[in-house]
C-alpha cells in the first residue's frame, strides 16, 4: 500500500512587527522583565540573547564580553534582519567602547540600529538639556571612575556620585526598592538637572515616576533610557506613561 501526502499551502500572515533584538548579560536578572513591562503592549517583537558575563564586575572581566558580542548577535534570529539591537550592559560599553560594541554588532547584523545604556542615556540628555547630573551606581570604585571619566569626556557635568560598591549582579538585582526609593531622594541632587541611576541590573524603573515626585527633578536610568531610544528607533513615538518624564515625552 501506498501513502498519498497532500500538501497544503499555507497561507502567511501579515508582516511581522519591527523586530529588535537585546543582548542580555548571563548574570542579569532585571533588564528582561524591565523590557517586558514597558514593551508587551507595543507594536514590536523582542528577541533575546544572553552574553556570558563573569564576575566579579571589574573592567577586566567586563572586557571579555567584546570577542563575544558578534556571534551573540548572530544568534539573534540567524540570518534576518532586525531592526534594532540593544546591548544591555552600561559598564561594559564603556569598558569595551561604544564604537567597538556597534562595530561587532554590526558585523553580525549589517544595516541595524545599534544602542546601548550610555548611547542612549547621551542622546536622553541632549533630548532634555541635561547638562549637570547626579551620579549614582551599584559598582565598585574601579568601575565608578570609569564611569566619572566617560560622562566628563561627553562633557556632561557630575555633581554628586554614590554608589553601593557591589561587584556581583545577583546581589545588585536582590537590592529593594523601596530601599533605594529613601537612598535615592537622600542623594546630593540640588544642583544637578537630573539624577542617573547606572546598571541594567538595578531594579529601579518602577521607581522612577516616585523618585521623580520626591526630588522633583528628571530621573533616569540605564535600561529606561536604553528602552527608550530602543522604541523610539523603530519609530515608536507615542507616550508611555508610569516610568518617567523621559518616556512620557
Amino acid at each position: 500500500m501506498s501513502l498519498n501526502f497532500k500538501h497544503i499551502i499555507p497561507k502567511f500572515k501579515k508582516k511581522f512587527n519591527p523586530k529588535v533584538g537585546l543582548i542580555a548579560l548571563s548574570t542579569d536578572y532585571t533588564i528582561e522583565s524591565d523590557f517586558n513591562t514597558v514593551c508587551r503592549d507595543l507594536p514590536l517583537d523582542i528577541f533575546i540573547n544572553r552574553i556570558h558575563n563573569q564576575n566579579p564586575l571589574t573592567k577586566e572581566n567586563l572586557l571579555k564580553m567584546q570577542d563575544e558580542l558578534e556571534s551573540v548577535a548572530k544568534k539573534i534570529l540567524p540570518d534576518e534582519k532586525l531592526d534594532t539591537i540593544a546591548y544591555g550592559c552600561t559598564s561594559g560599553t564603556i569598558a569595551i567602547g561604544e564604537d567597538n560594541v556597534k562595530e561587532k554588532v554590526l558585523l553580525a547584523k549589517p544595516n541595524c540600529y545599534v544602542t546601548t545604556p550610555v548611547t542612549s542615556a547621551i542622546k536622553a540628555f541632549k533630548e532634555m538639556s541635561i547638562k549637570k547630573i547626579a551620579v549614582f551606581t551599584p559598582y565598585p570604585d574601579s568601575v565608578n571612575k570609569t564611569i566619572f571619566e566617560y560622562f566628563t569626556k561627553k562633557n556632561i557635568e557630575v555633581l554628586s556620585f554614590a554608589s553601593l560598591n557591589l561587584n556581583l549582579d545577583s546581589d545588585i538585582a536582590k537590592i529593594d526598592p523601596e530601599y533605594l526609593l529613601e537612598t535615592f531622594v537622600e542623594l546630593d541632587t540640588a544642583n544637578a538637572d537630573a539624577l542617573f541611576i547606572s546598571c541594567t541590573a538595578l531594579p529601579v524603573l518602577k521607581i522612577i515616576d516616585e523618585v521623580e515626585k520626591k526630588i522633583n527633578k528628571p530621573v533616569l536610568s540605564s535600561n529606561q533610557t536604553l528602552i527608550w531610544d530602543t522604541i523610539r528607533s523603530i519609530g515608536y513615538k507615542s507616550s508611555v506613561k508610569g516610568y518617567g518624564k523621559l518616556l512620557r515625552n
